[in-house]
C-alpha cells in the first residue's frame, strides 16, 4: 500500500511541478520574476526526480535496501538542486519587490549556497552508504537552514512593508518546508516513520510554486481586463 500511495503522490508532484514551471516560462517569459519562478519550479521537479524515481522503483520492486547507490546519488543531486532553488527564490524576491543594491545580502546568500554545495560534495557524507553519518547530515544542512532563514525573513518583511496579498504566505511555505525537513535529517535513520514528513514538506514546496502561478495568472488577467476596458 505504501508503494502505491507514495508512487502516485510522487508522480503527481513531479509532473505537476515541472508542467507548472514550463507553463510559467512560456506565459511569463516577459516578466523576470515569473520567468525565474518557472525556472525554479523546473529545477525543483527535475532535481527531486533523481531521488523520487529510484525510490518509487525500489518501493515497487525489491525494496529500498537494494537501491542504496541510486538513492544516494539522487539525494546528492537533490541537495544541490534544492540549494539552487533557494538562490533563484532570492532573485524572485529581488525582482518582485524591485530591490536594488543589497550587495552584502546577495554575497551572503551565495556564500551560504556555495558552502552548502561544497559540504555536499565531501565524501564524508557517505551518500552511497546505507547508514550515512548523521554528523555530516547536520553539517551540510546548517548553511542550508541559514539560507532558508534569510530568504523567509526577506519575504516576510517585504510582504508586510508593501501589502502583497499574493505573496503574503511565501515565508510560511519556507517555514513549513524546513519544519518538516529538519526532523527527517535528525531522526529518519532511528525512526524511519519520520520519513513520512517528506510528504508535507513536498506539499509546502508545491504551495510555494502555486503562489507564483496564481500571482502570474491574476496579473495577466488584470492586464487583459485593463486592455479590453481601454479598447471599449
Amino acid at each position: 500500500m505504501q508503494a502505491v500511495i507514495e508512487t502516485l503522490f510522487d508522480a503527481t508532484y513531479l509532473i505537476s511541478v515541472i508542467a507548472i514551471g514550463g507553463y510559467m516560462l512560456l506565459k511569463g517569459r516577459s516578466v523576470r520574476q515569473y520567468r525565474l519562478f518557472g525556472i525554479m519550479a523546473i529545477v525543483l521537479g527535475v532535481g527531486d526526480s533523481f531521488h523520487l524515481i529510484p525510490r518509487a522503483v525500489a518501493l515497487c520492486t525489491t525494496g529500498l535496501e537494494n537501491y542504496t547507490v541510486p538513492l544516494g546519488i539522487g539525494k546528492f543531486i537533490t541537495s544541490i538542486t534544492m540549494t539552487v532553488f533557494y538562490v533563484i527564490l532570492y532573485h524572485v524576491w529581488r525582482a518582485r519587490y524591485r530591490i536594488e543594491g543589497r550587495f552584502s545580502t546577495t554575497a551572503l546568500v551565495y556564500l551560504l549556497a556555495v558552502l552548502r554545495i561544497l559540504l555536499c560534495i565531501c565524501p564524508e557524507n557517505g551518500w552511497l552508504r546505507a547508514a550515512a553519518p548523521l554528523s555530516w547530515g547536520i553539517y551540510r544542512n546548517l548553511p542550508f537552514a541559514l539560507l532558508g532563514l534569510i530568504i523567509l525573513s526577506l519575504f516576510y518583511q517585504s510582504a508586510k512593508k508593501q501589502p502583497d496579498p499574493a505573496f503574503q504566505y511565501m515565508w510560511l511555505t519556507i517555514v513549513l518546508s524546513f519544519g518538516f525537513y529538519i526532523p527527517t535529517v535528525l531522526w529518519a535513520q532511528t525512526f524511519p516513520i519520520t520519513g513520512m514528513l517528506m510528504i508535507p514538506k513536498t506539499c509546502a514546496y508545491v504551495w510555494a510554486v502555486l503562489i507564483g502561478l496564481f500571482a502570474m495568472t491574476r496579473e495577466r488577467s488584470a492586464v487583459r481586463y485593463s486592455s479590453n476596458s481601454t479598447t471599449t
